[in-house]
């Protein structure tokens, strides 16, 4: 049970862009208005205010999905074709972990390891754990969870560095003019992976995490 006031009780509503705090919204419906969906722009920035992003389980949950069928042939097909003048060579993200650790290069290997395979992983659960716990209006952890939600929200501005391993392998095996490197279909669906993962985290919206019933609007 909630022991500290919220916004909504406090009649006031903070604006998602530029972070001022106005007073309460005429005619909220979802809060107690009177029936009259009126709008209210932040008196400095000009957006619209509101209460909770709209519908935000629903598209979260369709990116997060989306993004998580997209994270299986972004793994299993090949990222990248090495070739020189005897030799072709297709590469998965895994086959290139482990060449990099077989070739000497463990520290390279372990960074490849965690941005391509352990981030996008805990991403996914950590946005299905937000998710299903604040539809079930848990009151489990809510500091700690806002606090996770902020740190999944950081990690998504480095989330293309993900995509940037390709470049760095890319980089190691072109070591010769006779050599030549060439893009493949998974490089695609891990970028596109990566942006619906972005995506996701933007559409969540954190303050559903205070509420004790689901508000979603």
């Amino acid at each position: 049970m909630n022991t500290l006031p919220r916004a909504v009780d406090l009649g006031v509503i903070g604006c998602q862009v530029c972070g001022l705090v106005c007073r309460n919204v005429p005619g909220d419906t979802q809060w107690g208005g009177d029936g009259v969906d009126d709008v209210m722009a932040c008196p400095r920035c000009g957006s619209t205010l509101h209460r909770r992003k709209a519908n935000s389980y629903a598209r979260t949950w369709a990116l997060l999905i989306a993004g998580f069928i997209l994270y299986i042939p972004a793994n299993v097909l090949p990222i990248m074709r090495t070739a020189s003048l005897n030799d072709i060579d297709d590469n998965t993200i895994i086959s290139g972990v482990v060449e990099l650790w077989v070739k000497g290069s463990p520290d390279l290997a372990v960074i490849v390891f965690a941005a391509s395979i352990v981030v996008p992983m805990l991403k996914f659960l950590a946005l299905s754990m937000l998710l299903v716990s604040s539809q079930r209006g848990s009151d489990w952890a809510r500091p700690q969870r806002a606090k996770l939600y902020r740190l999944v929200e950081f990690v998504g501005y480095w989330s293309m560095l993900d995509v940037f391993v390709v470049s760095l392998l890319t980089a190691l095996v072109r070591f010769s003019v006779l050599s030549r490197v060439e893009p493949l279909p998974g490089v695609i669906f891990f970028g596109l992976t990566v942006v619906l993962t972005m995506l996701a985290s933007i559409s969540f919206d954190p303050r559903l995490i205070w509420d004790g019933r689901n508000t979603d609007d």
